[in-house]
């Protein structure tokens, strides 16, 4: 019985129902008194093999003690109807008994193992179905194998169902996976263009491994829509750009319009010499001075809905989940001096962070030619005001007073970085500062402190 389920694969577990017990045990009860009783009329053929069968019908519903006294039973019968001489026929009972029990206990553990499986089976098939996230399988052909509903909203929602269907027909990338990888075993990601079954395309990041033997791979994978995070990311990143393209071009106004306001004093005294006022080149250059003035009248203000609340230590733990990487590749060390319970500050997260980053990364730049590589991050409360100080090991700074000033020379690329850093600070109302250092160089970024009374009147 045993080796007739292993073959066909049945599972004892549903065969062992509680819905079977009472006709199960019914049915063993009356297969041992009729074995009994063939054993008895037929003393020269023994039958005590046949207790088996009532032994195997018990197995799964009777406790151990229980168990141990149907075999101790089963295995008397035996011996009592064996035609055996009493020594003989004793010796055949404890060995029909140790037999009996032996395979009822057998058959016993098999169905608690198989139940906990069952169980467990249950438990990850549940997981699985209320899981948010894209789950499938599919089978060397390219066919999925199972779906749970989340991958059935993703790829035909109100269609017909996906199993059996070719996963090129949603994720073409992923059947030449199938097709192509040799290995049986192996994970990765990929990130690809899906389609749904009413022809709509998505952005789909995959998650996906294989199991199986080399003739019987099985492919599972799990499917993130990715086109509302692409959309949310481009158009905060477009009003970024925006914001900060308005600020550098405040900023830059701001100089040209002090530069113009000189030129245009000096255009004015020249004026004022004999016959030059009347020369056309004159009042030609005075009109493009003028307009240069009008054009550059654009100021940097803060926006009109006002700095909003940044909760400063939320983007301190962006920043250095963005930077630590690269200084652990070049061999640098960062320490990390935050104080406890920040309060709420003044700016923007995302033009905060871009300070962070280019304060950061100015310091990795200055100590790549120094013994000690060391950035000090230090983040306070001083007063009504947070400063973030960040303290390098570097070369320290040759010219301070020529600092925070575009296109200086001698500087790494456009020498933009302080410059718009300052701009996008001011922006929102912060500053930044140079403060002198014996070794390396410091700047220390001071913000506004928002108190919660200003937030809940807002």
């Amino acid at each position: 019985m045993l080796q007739y389920m292993l073959e066909h694969r049945i599972d004892p577990s549903n065969i062992y129902s509680q819905n079977n017990r009472k006709r199960f045990l019914t049915l063993a009860a009356l297969s041992v008194v009729a074995i009994a009783f063939l054993d008895a009329v037929t003393p020269h053929v023994p039958l005590g093999f046949l207790y088996l069968f009532p032994i195997l019908l018990i197995a799964g519903f009777v406790s151990r003690k229980m168990f141990v006294f149907v075999a101790l039973v089963c295995g008397l019968l035996a011996g009592e109807y064996s035609d055996y001489p009493l020594g003989e026929a004793l010796s055949f009972s404890l060995m029909a008994f140790i037999g009996f029990m032996g395979t009822g206990f057998l058959v016993s553990e098999i169905l608690r193992s198989r139940q906990l499986v069952v169980e467990h089976e249950e438990e990850l098939r549940g997981l699985v179905e209320s899981s948010p996230l894209a789950i499938i399988t599919i089978d060397a052909s390219g066919c999925i194998r199972l779906a749970n509903r989340a991958a059935q909203n993703l790829f035909a929602p109100e269609d017909t169902p996906i199993p059996g269907q070719p996963i090129a027909e949603f994720l073409p990338s992923l059947q030449q996976v199938v097709q192509q990888h040799q290995s049986p075993t192996f994970s990765t990601e990929l990130r690809c263009h899906g389609k749904r079954k009413n022809g709509e395309t998505f952005l789909a990041e995959v998650w996906f491994s294989t199991s199986g033997s080399v003739h019987t791979p099985l492919l599972a994978a799990i499917v993130v829509d990715l086109s509302q995070d692409l959309r949310n990311r481009e158009d905060l990143s477009l009003e970024h750009l925006l914001t900060n393209a308005r600020i550098l071009l405040g900023a830059m106004a701001h100089e040209i319009r002090n530069v113009c306001g000189a030129v245009l004093v000096t255009y004015r005294n020249l004026s004022r010499l004999p016959g030059l006022k009347e020369n056309e080149d004159f009042r030609a250059l005075g009109t493009l001075v003028e307009g240069l003035k009008m054009l550059s009248a654009i100021e940097l203000r803060s926006s009109d809905k006002g700095p909003s609340s940044v909760e400063l230590s939320s983007v301190l733990d962006e920043f250095r989940i963005v930077i630590e990487p690269t200084y652990r590749e070049s061999g640098m060390k960062i320490l990390w001096s935050i104080e406890g319970d920040l309060p709420l500050v003044a700016g923007d997260q995302y033009g905060l962070l871009q300070v962070f980053l280019n304060l950061a990364k100015n310091s990795h730049t200055a100590m790549e030619g120094t013994e000690r590589k060391q950035l000090k991050v230090i983040a306070c409360v001083e007063q009504n005001s947070v400063v973030v100080r960040f303290e390098d090991t570097g070369v320290g700074i040759a010219h301070p007073e020529n600092l925070f000033r575009p296109f200086q020379s001698g500087a790494v690329s456009t020498g933009l970085g302080l410059y718009v850093s300052r701009a996008i600070l001011k922006s929102f109302g912060a500053e930044i500062n140079y403060e002198p250092r014996s070794g390396g160089c410091c700047f220390a970024v001071l913000l506004q402190r928002v108190f919660l009374t200003e937030v809940l009147n807002a």
